[in-house]
């Protein structure tokens, strides 16, 4: 698997040194001993910045609900929506556990800030149809065996089967697959790693791809990645989600969805066929049960217009 990138940065310039001291050891804190991915690393690092900034001094000890309250408080004047209050009192409530733990701070004033609850909207999912056209092109595209088009093919068709983030996909090795029992090992959220199951038209997609594609496209310093880019590096996360941008684009009436998009058909579909709730979650690596049970709702939603439209009685 490849190695786990490091989220830390240069320090803030316009932070008092005993702050930023603070800051720093916060942000290891998440990194090394947390396991905290990357993103959620340097996103809480930059709301935890924002909040010293409204400290007075260089005294961590002035860091109180009432500054935390007015720091929330001018974002929302500000124009922050809730998922960003919401992220941001999150960073500030573990800044603050942590800073009391680690004794930085007398007692912990996050434990008793509130924040908005975010009201989770419902992903926009490809219909079956519509995912069934979208593997098609992507067959006929990959006809030719172009290398990069096999290896589009085999982007798609993996992403749909299993389920797996983009970054999981292009973070695995051509070792993580097995291709005996049609699994892949992928590295999750916090360096949790699971195994995910694909069909035979991803197996079909890996083999040419592995076969012809990969071959034409590695070179003597390419790494062990699983998919490669047109250089022969790894491929870029940003790269697969504008090919999966595109392709979805090209099918009629489908909706604008990337990567994601495809990992909540997956998850969608699944229930739709009569998957268990509990092996989609170990299939998506959702931490809880609570977070799968969102595509529930999609699947209810899709009974509900299927019932209107065809139940004499609706």
């Amino acid at each position: 698997m490849g190695t786990r990138r490091s989220a830390r940065r240069d320090t803030p310039a316009d932070l008092p040194d005993r702050l930023n001291a603070h800051l720093e050891a916060f942000v290891v804190h998440l990194d090394r001993e947390r396991g905290r991915s990357a993103h959620t690393v340097r996103a809480y690092r930059g709301d935890v910045a924002s909040l010293l900034r409204t400290v007075p001094g260089d005294d961590l000890a002035a860091l109180d609900l009432g500054l935390l309250r007015a720091w929330l408080a001018a974002a929302h004047t500000g124009g922050a929506g809730r998922s960003t209050l919401a992220r941001r009192a999150a960073a500030a409530r573990t800044f603050t556990g942590w800073a009391h733990r680690t004794g930085r701070l007398a007692t912990d004033p996050g434990d008793r800030l509130d924040s908005p609850r975010v009201q989770r909207a419902l992903p926009t999912v490809l219909r079956a149809d519509q995912a069934a056209d979208l593997m098609d092109a992507a067959v006929s595209g990959a006809a030719q065996e172009d290398p990069v088009a096999l290896r589009d093919l085999a982007l798609l068709e993996v992403l749909y089967a299993t389920g797996v983030r983009v970054s999981e996909l292009c973070g695995a090795d051509v070792d993580d697959l097995d291709r005996g029992s049609r699994t892949l090992r992928v590295l999750g959220k916090g360096g949790k790693e699971r195994v995910v199951v694909h069909g035979v038209p991803a197996e079909r997609a890996l083999e040419r791809w592995l076969a012809v594609g990969r071959p034409a496209l590695a070179r003597p310093d390419s790494p062990p990645a699983l998919l490669l880019g047109a250089r022969g590096g790894r491929l870029d996360p940003r790269i697969a989600r504008s090919v999966v941008h595109d392709a979805v684009a090209a099918v009629p009436g489908a909706p604008d969805i990337g990567p994601h998009g495809l990992r909540h058909a997956a998850a969608t579909h699944l229930l739709e066929g009569g998957a268990d709730l509990r092996h989609v979650q170990e299939l998506l690596g959702h931490a809880t049960l609570s977070t799968t049970q969102l595509y529930t709702h999609v699947t209810v939603d899709r009974l509900k217009v299927v019932h209107d439209q065809a139940h004499p009685r609706a």
